[in-house]
């Protein structure tokens, strides 16, 4: 299969490799030129591509072109840039993505498109998103402007806090205090399981579906980075038990029943 792979970072960067070891011809962009070297020497085909609101720098229909599948794997950036507009990034890819000829699309969201609530309500694929934070609505109309189109079929998969090699959530909130939600299940999935779901989806062919992707294991946001912080001999971080905690568990209903997909990587995997 022709995969073109819009953003390798993190996540993106090792998916395509893997990828490519499974027989897949991978295109992969990122947004530096330092980076298009990288991915040339993975023996990726490399393109350097930034999406704007406004427009797109970079070939964008040349990495779309005679792709069977496009993977898109860009965050928000809200965190970095709260003025950031993703729906419109979103939009004008979409106008790239008509005129390609592509006819599968695979879009890599968040579970925060769900609410966090004081009950800690659980959340399946059945569910609507309800989040209401900017990071939120962002994801949910980015979703809404793919799964609409009747020109491709698009598979939103929603992870969960990521983790794996060089990366884990208690790294930047071990010297950190007064930490909110205590008492919040969390929500979690490793790298090497987030490859195997994407893998998975393309082996059996699941286009138009929506899957969550946590693993199934909730231990308290408190008890959780304490005991990773203990063992990786970082600061404990310290939490604000005054307060009430909100939250929320995610279940991964799909994964089992149209993936068979087995987790290989619990949360206590460092």
């Amino acid at each position: 299969m022709n995969i073109s792979l819009l953003g390798c970072g993190w996540l993106g960067l090792p998916l395509a490799k893997k990828l490519q070891e499974e027989g897949h011809v991978i295109k992969g962009s990122t947004t530096s030129m330092e980076k298009v070297n990288k991915l040339s020497e993975t023996g990726l085909i490399p393109y350097r591509i930034q999406l704007f609101a406004e427009g797109v720098q970079g070939d964008l229909s040349a990495f779309l072109e005679d792709a069977d599948l496009l993977i898109i794997d860009i965050p928000p950036g809200l965190r970095s840039d709260p003025e950031a507009n993703f729906i419109g990034k979103i939009g004008r890819l979409n106008d790239f993505i008509k005129k390609s000829g592509v006819k599968k699309v695979l879009f890599v969201s968040a579970t925060s498109v769900y609410k966090d609530a004081e009950e800690f309500p659980v959340y399946t694929e059945d569910d609507s998103p309800n989040g209401t934070a900017e990071n939120s609505r962002q994801l949910k109309s980015a979703e809404n402007e793919l799964k609409n189109s009747n020109l491709y079929e698009t598979t939103i998969v929603r992870f969960g806090g990521l983790f794996g090699p060089g990366r884990h959530p208690v790294n930047y909130l071990s010297d950190r205090k007064n930490i909110k939600d205590p008492k919040a299940p969390v929500n979690l999935i490793h790298l090497e399981d987030c490859m195997g779901i994407i893998s998975r989806i393309i082996e059996k062919e699941a286009w138009g579906v929506t899957f969550n992707a946590v693993y199934p294991e909730h231990p308290t946001k408190a008890d959780y980075y304490s005991r990773i912080a203990e063992e990786k001999n970082l600061a404990i971080p310290e939490f604000d038990l005054e307060k009430v905690s909100k939250g929320k568990i995610i279940e991964s209903v799909k994964l089992e029943e149209v993936l068979d997909f087995s987790f290989q990587k619990g949360v206590y995997s460092i």
